[in-house]
């Protein structure tokens, strides 16, 4: 069985809604999902098999605001500690999550390890990379909405630090 034999079955499956797509000029296959998640609702995610290997691209943040250099030092400590997986920042400036695997070593019990870690990783660090990265945008909503009566819900992982006026890398 080939290698976009065992992604696709192992999509189907696991009953994972997807979309492939040849791509063009290159040798190989994408797959486009997106794994539901708690803090961050939705990661996508893009499965490229090419000729010698697997990439596993999945996008965590846009590039943040502000505090870059903590942001990722953040990202590169946490690399330390990752299954398969590892941030990556773009030409951009967006934080990817980025795994490679070589042909012989995709089977359906990698790819369960791999989309995991890739999950597992972006919605635990997803508020962290927030708290770092977009702090005074979070502040300035949450200060928006206090005055004005409105709903606080979806800042409420931040409710801490922000009540206690504090900044949230010096805690």
């Amino acid at each position: 069985m080939s290698a976009v034999d065992i992604v696709r079955s192992y999509l189907a499956d696991n009953e994972i809604e997807h979309q492939e797509t040849s791509r063009e000029g290159v040798e190989g296959t994408s797959f486009s999902l997106t794994l539901p998640g708690e803090k961050k609702l939705q990661t996508p995610v893009r499965l490229d098999v090419g000729a010698h290997a697997l990439g596993v691209h999945a996008f965590v943040c846009r590039n943040p605001d502000e505090n870059h250099s903590r942001v990722h030092r953040w990202l590169l400590e946490r690399n330390l500690r990752m299954y398969a997986v590892s941030f990556a920042v773009d030409r951009h400036g967006d934080i990817y999550l980025e795994a490679r695997l070589p042909l012989a070593a995709v089977a359906a019990d990698e790819l369960d390890r791999i989309l995991g870690s890739v999950l597992a990783n972006a919605d635990e660090s997803f508020n962290a990379i927030l708290e770092l990265g977009f702090a005074s945008s979070i502040r300035k909503e949450w200060e928006w909405r206090i005055s004005r009566g409105e709903s606080t819900r979806n800042l409420e992982a931040f409710r801490g630090w922000l009540e206690a006026g504090k900044d949230p890398d010096t805690d």
